[in-house]
């Protein structure tokens, strides 16, 4: 199944080369695969994962393990933010 992986700021160095400019990548994944476990694949550190979006729905850190991804959705991911 297909969703798509879009990665933010400091975040974007998770996708390849050929598409970090559009901060996003189509994934083939198998059914059953969690936001957690798509995390993992792409060696994104679990604590540079601030805000995780599946289709623009926040989900809390505790949540991640459990969620299933389905077929077209959206994983959006924001590192942590500091500003002054």
């Amino acid at each position: 199944m297909r969703i798509t992986l879009k990665l933010f700021a400091s975040l974007s160095v998770h996708l390849p080369a050929e598409v970090r400019s559009r901060l996003r990548v189509e994934l083939d994944v198998e059914p059953g695969t969690t936001v957690a476990e798509v995390i993992q694949r792409q060696g994104i550190p679990e604590g540079q994962c601030a805000i995780v979006l599946v289709d623009g729905v926040w989900l809390a850190p505790a949540e991640r393990a459990g969620r299933v991804l389905s077929e077209g959705e959206v994983l959006a991911i924001w590192p942590p933010v500091a500003g002054g």
